[in-house]
């Protein structure tokens, strides 16, 4: 079995109770992490902070700049598993995570694999928010495969690859994805849309079976965190693309017609109910807000 490093990436003192219930979670594994390593960003106060409440058994290190891409990346470099597993200080892992993982690295064309994410609501689901838009608040959404399959890219709440893969490819890009409370992303399919362009016969895997339980707090039940999550998601994939990877947007492209051809007609056959009349009003929004974002960060660059 492989050796697998687990990193885990932190920003701010008020998520140490998250962060120790994670850390906590990988303790309990039935397939044991090589290493856990903590990357704070490179702030002394959170360094001290960390340094005195995380155990002897986990790995502090400090990003060389702020960030969640440069996070992982300092996470990567000081990996000594052959295998880099990557989850957020918000999430618990279930038991089996990292074996249910590992299983499928038996394949040695696969050199990423990542899991389902499931929200743990802080309170109820909202009515009105339909599980097709369970990204905007960083989990696994209906419309994924239900079943072990093939992907462009994992989450990056629940994922792993095999360490050789950044020696080939790169790192995670530092000008994209999360940098604090900015609701930016797209780092994961950027980097595996390279991966796939460097490594011959390349693959990545979306297995479910391997579970990971993310808080979902109340700020994120909104209608102002979906509009404005949904409008930089449109800019953060408008960021990456360019006419070099034009089959860059084909998940993205598949998304929708799975939602124009099974979500919004399972909900139009219900149109006299309250709740599928909201949940089709607020796809449409979150759609309309992604492709303003991509439109508005295409005009603003030319």
């Amino acid at each position: 079995m492989s050796r697998v490093s687990v990193v885990v990436s932190v920003y701010s003192k008020d998520r140490l109770g998250f962060l120790l219930e994670c850390v906590d979670s990988l303790r309990r594994q039935s397939f044991k992490p090589y290493e856990v390593i903590v990357v704070l960003d490179p702030s002394p106060d959170l360094v001290d902070f960390f340094n005195s409440r995380l155990g002897d058994d986990v790995k502090v290190v400090v990003s060389e700049g702020f960030g969640l891409s440069n996070a992982r990346n300092a996470g990567v470099k000081s990996a000594r598993g052959d295998i880099v597993a990557f989850i957020d200080d918000d999430a618990v892992a279930d038991r089996d995570w990292l074996l249910n993982l590992l299983k499928n690295y038996a394949d040695s064309d696969v050199v990423g694999v990542g899991g389902a994410i499931k929200p743990l609501w802080e309170g109820q689901r909202p009515k009105w928010f339909p599980e097709e838009l369970d990204w905007v608040v960083g989990c696994s959404y209906k419309g994924l495969p239900d079943h072990r399959a093939y992907v462009r890219n994992p989450i990056g709440c629940n994922m792993s690859f095999r360490k050789e893969v950044f020696e080939k490819a790169g790192f995670f890009r530092s000008d994209v994805g999360r940098f604090g409370k900015k609701l930016l992303g797209s780092e994961e399919p950027e980097l595996c849309m390279r991966i796939f362009k460097r490594i011959p016969r390349a693959k990545i895997v979306y297995d479910p079976s391997a579970v990971v339980y993310h808080r979902v707090d109340k700020g994120r039940l909104s209608f102002r965190y979906l509009f404005v999550r949904s409008f930089n998601e449109g800019i953060s994939k408008a960021t990456i693309s360019s006419p070099h990877n034009s089959d860059f947007l084909t998940t993205e492209r598949s998304y929708l017609q799975y939602l124009f051809r099974v979500a919004f007609p399972q909900r139009l056959k219900r149109f006299y109910n309250l709740k599928c009349l909201c949940q089709i009003l607020v796809l449409f929004i979150s759609i309309s807000c992604v492709l303003s974002g991509f439109v508005f960060h295409k005009i603003a660059k030319f």
